[in-house]
């Protein structure tokens, strides 16, 4: 039986490939996926594949997971460094996010996207 770890490494993988069949394999029929562009949620399989279709004729994104928890909920939580340029190449973002997964019976059932804060320094 494959951990959420196991599912969630290979769903990003299949992401910065452009291997959709293989990362909608892993997300429950229902998913609810959120939309990072321009706000709200998709709802199904069909939706995730459509927005990413259209997601990726626009800007070139790259997740890469740094560190994955679990909440006080059972919810898995990924530290993951996002890299989003723009179809020339050039650097969009570049920065920390944290996604929030939903898994139900070994398939992502919902995820939530949250922006990560930077460490507080304190003064020394």
């Amino acid at each position: 039986m494959s951990t959420a770890r196991d599912v969630l490494t290979a769903v990003y993988k299949a992401f910065n490939d452009r291997d959709i069949e293989r990362a909608l394999g892993a997300m429950h029929p229902d998913v609810d996926w959120p939309n990072g562009m321009e706000g709200g949620c998709w709802h199904g399989q069909q939706a995730v594949r459509d927005y990413w279709t259209r997601q990726w004729g626009l800007i070139d994104p790259h997740v890469e997971p740094q560190r994955f928890s679990t909440d006080d909920t059972g919810r898995t939580v990924v530290d993951v460094h996002q890299v989003v340029r723009d179809r020339e190449g050039r650097v969009l973002t570049d920065q920390m996010v944290q996604h929030i997964y939903v898994i139900q019976d070994g398939l992502i059932r919902r995820m939530e996207i949250r922006k990560s804060t930077p460490p507080s320094i304190a003064p020394g």
